[in-house]
């Protein structure tokens, strides 16, 4: 079902509502290849490291650019690049590894790129004679296990994700490579998500997808929690996982792109956005010598979709629910109030992001050249919707569905089955001045799926983050980390053993800089007052990366 898109009140987009950008500095250093530290060395210390903190920060991104004198097209192209910052008793060591990926060992071996990726094709390999290069052209790239997006933990291990069918299990102390997983070999899914979402129960749930003959679909995996027998063996375990709902795409031909999903406590929501992924020039773009990232369009002629499925039946909402056009990559929280779905995510106006991230872009010069860039960028800014749960033939047409307790997010049926929701604004104009938000973190483990009061997440006042925020959702009230050529990861928060209070921990980033060699440090804020508690230097250039997750030690 596609839907033309009803025009939302407001007429300004996020980027049109945040200042335009001018002097920004080259950002060029912080995408450039980085050497790995295998060995753990030991770092400098200002401050004080809380000496309760006990476990290994984690950050994976792309790492490097180039193998021979081929030379990657994207940033998400380059190859998976492991970080541990391990934390034990007010010390911290650092160490890092390149993931040996199939991708990673074959270009390797070969000294060019002979996998694709994201946004840079492989070329044919010069040493075969013209007929054979011919038909390379016509053999279909095989995905590939370059997983540079995320840590992921299933049944107890980690692996380490990107957006294909295969993960990679690795040690999270040594950051060992361990084997190649192929979710194929578990479940009929062609991909899966690099944002899974982990229940109380030890289960956990992702979204994948799948293409046949019968369609589209795009479907929510759950992986059960492991079991004592096989949580002694030293082996990747996605035994019993299993496909709970299949959702099939508005239009089969051009299926959503989805970077991650909504979870409460009840309910799983799938967002289908409109940038649309062509399936004809999908397998075509090898023969036209195009990237995947060219097969990706923005069609905001379309609605946002949202599908709304109970996770413990695996039953569809026969309501649609929709808005109007919008692109959302990360969601920061959701759960149920009433007979309301709350749902919490970054969005934009405008989804031609994810192709512009090529790394000639990224390495302009300062000034004009960067601030042009910068400023032709989308801007993600918080935004709530909430979804009404009991709609029905009873239901009013026309009339505004949510009765929540100041909540300004609007919902209406617009005919028998049919809902049209606006959203809320989660902020006010001061977070303008940060040119909006992205990489949202929340106290996970207790407030995930339940009503909870903070996030944490990047400033973007330049094409990479500048800034770390913490948002107070009750009252919109800001508060910021910032300091000029300083550019910090995702935060992530730990909370203290003893907390009592939501925001009772600290925050963690690892903040690069393009101005000095070998200046990195891990951050450590107090997350209550957001106030700098102490960091560790350690002599290493770090690209910028994507996520992260702490590892807590027993």
């Amino acid at each position: 079902m596609s839907k033309t898109a009803e025009p939302q009140t407001r007429s300004l987009s996020s980027r049109q509502r945040c200042p335009q950008a001018s002097g920004l500095e080259c950002l060029a250093p912080l995408v450039r290849s980085a050497e790995e530290t295998p060995d753990p060395i030991p770092t400098t210390i200002e401050g004080t490291i809380p000496p309760w903190i006990n476990g290994s920060f984690l950050r994976n991104g792309p790492g490097k650019f180039e193998f021979g004198t081929d030379r990657y097209t994207h940033w998400f192209d380059g190859m998976a690049m492991m970080h541990r910052f391990h934390i034990r008793e007010g010390n911290v060591t650092y160490s890092s590894r390149f993931l040996r990926s199939d991708s990673f060992v074959e270009n390797s071996e070969k000294n060019r790129i002979v996998v694709s990726e994201f946004g840079t094709l492989a070329m044919p390999d010069p040493c075969k004679n013209i007929f054979a290069r011919f038909l390379s052209h016509f053999q279909t790239p095989k995905p590939t296990d370059n997983a540079n997006v995320n840590f992921v933990k299933y049944k107890g291990d980690y692996y380490v994700s990107t957006e294909t069918k295969y993960m990679r299990r690795v040690n999270p102390q040594s950051l060992e490579t361990k084997e190649k997983v192929d979710w194929s070999q578990y479940i009929a899914v062609n991909s899966a998500s690099a944002h899974p979402h982990y229940d109380r129960d030890g289960s956990t749930y992702n979204m994948g997808n799948s293409y046949s003959r019968s369609g589209f679909f795009y479907n929510i995996i759950r992986v059960p929690p492991p079991e004592e027998k096989a949580a002694m063996e030293d082996s990747a375990d996605l035994s019993g996982a299993n496909v709970i709902c299949s959702i099939p795409a508005a239009d089969p031909r051009k299926p959503s792109y989805f970077h991650s999903f909504v979870m409460s406590e009840n309910y799983i929501v799938f967002v289908e956005q409109p940038i649309k992924i062509d399936l004809l020039k999908f397998m075509l773009y090898k023969i036209q010598g195009k990237s995947f990232s060219k097969v990706m369009t923005w069609e905001p002629q379309h609605a946002t979709i949202f599908h709304l499925v109970n996770r413990h039946t695996g039953k569809k909402s026969e309501v649609k629910y929709y808005t109007g056009p919008m692109f959302t990559l990360h969601q920061i929280n959701a759960f149920e109030d009433s007979e309301f779905l709350v749902m919490d995510m970054c969005c934009g106006d405008d989804g031609e992001l994810i192709g512009e991230f090529t790394l000639e872009n990224l390495r302009r010069n300062s000034g004009e050249e960067i601030d042009e860039f910068y400023n032709s960028l989308c801007r993600n800014l918080p935004r709530r919707y909430a979804l009404p749960l009991s709609v029905d033939e009873q239901t009013p047409a026309d009339e505004n569905l949510i009765t929540l307790h100041n909540c300004k997010a609007t919902a209406r049926m617009t005919k028998p089955g049919e809902v049209y929701m606006t959203h809320e604004e989660l902020h006010n104009d001061e977070l303008l001045q940060f040119g909006g938000l992205e990489f949202p973190q929340i106290n996970y483990h207790q407030f995930n799926g339940r009503p909870y009061r903070y996030f944490y997440s990047c400033g973007f006042g330049h094409v990479f983050s500048d800034s770390l925020l913490k948002m107070d959702v009750h009252t919109k009230e800001l508060k910021a980390w910032r300091y000029p050529g300083l550019y910090p990861s995702e935060p992530v928060f730990v909370a203290s053993p003893k907390a009592t209070e939501e925001d009772d921990g600290v925050v963690l980033s690892v903040i690069i800089t393009p101005r000095e060699e070998k200046s990195t440090f891990l951050l450590v804020l107090d997350a209550k007052t957001f106030s700098e508690l102490g960091r560790a230097e350690v002599p290493v250039n770090i690209p910028y990366g994507t996520h992260g997750v702490f590892n807590e030690m027993g």
